[in-house]
């Protein structure tokens, strides 16, 4: 019989050994990064339980969210919302919703080994033109292993996870879709929890802190190589991390003086949907609810030549699009491209705020 208090313990202190990873040598010797690092497990630790110990029954799944305001995963993107379920590949399930306002749509099956390897390995994808949908914006779509002629997610066997992603161009006005998940051909009620499935709960859970932490502070290390430039990134990468297959991802690391600016020039190409974001050490985005982290294709302000200008500062110059340094001095970085035919990567410098 399983001995839950010693599966309790054995979670507790593998938080408490997850301490190593912010207190690495090479990560800088900086109160606010390491700060952060210690509270960033904590949302782990949040994240982890939502998936493996609440939402973990494959029986009676519900969407819920693995990246948020208040906690977040590998640059989470401050203009989407996230929705997760947790599912067994092996079965069938029927979503069905309505969608809102956003303007992108995409829905991916993974096979979550972020606690065993890092990855997320897509099974399935859907994007808003590959699906059927209602005169009113309705969808069903069915997730299973055996083909269905539309609205079809493909699932593999060892399938554990669907991801909704919804983008919008403007957060202040347009909302999300309201969607619902369910098994079909499950058992009619749950079944009471069993110590066994809460100890197994609990250790996935430390496990999956640990591989976030590790895995992306691995990335920023990579990042760092090249400081305050964006270079070329095999995305093969950044898709088993999670990462949508139709978007390019420009990561960086910054490091600049409280007097000086990043400066970030582009020419955005044709596409769907564009954003720049700042981040912290551990990739998670800047507070966009109470401070300017971020700018996207909607809310840029273009020079005469349609290019875009990004000013990276402790305070505003006046000049381009200013995104709030949040009171650190180094960090990460993200660009997207979605939805595009060719991926340029910007020019970045920097240079003393007097002279911007």
């Amino acid at each position: 019989m399983t001995d839950i208090a010693a599966a309790w313990r054995d979670f507790c202190t593998r938080l408490a050994d997850a301490g190593d990873i912010i207190l690495a040598p090479d990560v800088p010797d900086d109160s606010l990064i390491r700060a952060e690092g210690f509270r960033y497990l904590s949302r782990l630790t949040k994240l982890a339980l939502e998936q493996y110990v609440e939402a973990s029954d494959p029986d009676f799944p519900f969407f819920y969210k693995l990246s948020h305001e208040t906690a977040k995963i590998g640059a989470d993107n401050p203009d989407n919302v996230y929705w997760n379920a947790s599912i067994r590949g092996d079965c069938d399930y029927r979503i069905t919703g309505k969608r809102g306002s956003m303007f992108y749509f995409s829905i991916v099956a993974n096979a979550m080994r972020y606690h065993i390897d890092g990855s997320a390995h897509a099974t399935g994808q859907l994007l808003d033109s590959d699906i059927a949908w209602g005169p009113d914006g309705e969808l069903e779509i069915i997730a299973s292993c055996t083909p269905r002629p539309t609205n079809w997610l493909r699932l593999e066997p060892d399938a554990s996870v669907i991801v909704l992603r919804q983008s919008a161009l403007d957060r202040g006005r347009e909302r999300g879709g309201e969607f619902k998940i369910e098994r079909i051909g499950g058992p009619a009620v749950p079944a009471p929890l069993s110590p066994e499935r809460l100890a197994a709960g609990l250790s996935t859970s430390a496990q999956f802190v640990r591989g976030i932490a590790s895995t992306f502070a691995d990335w920023t290390r990579l990042f760092r190589e090249h400081p305050n430039q964006f270079v070329a990134i095999d995305q093969s990468m950044f898709q088993k991390g999670g990462g949508a297959k139709d978007i390019y991802y420009a990561h960086a690391y910054w490091r600049i003086a409280p007097d000086e600016a990043w400066v970030i020039e582009a020419n955005p190409p044709d596409c769907d949907y564009w954003n720049f974001q700042l981040d912290n050490w551990w990739m998670e985005s800047f507070d966009y609810r109470f401070r300017q982290i971020t700018v996207n294709k909607h809310s840029a302000r273009l020079e005469a030549d349609g290019g875009v200008r990004i000013i990276c500062a402790a305070r505003d110059p006046g000049v381009g699009n200013w995104i709030d340094t949040c009171g650190h001095n180094e960090g990460t970085a993200l660009l997207r491209w979605a939805g595009a035919n060719v991926h340029p990567l910007p020019n970045a410098r920097v240079v003393k705020l007097e002279e911007l």
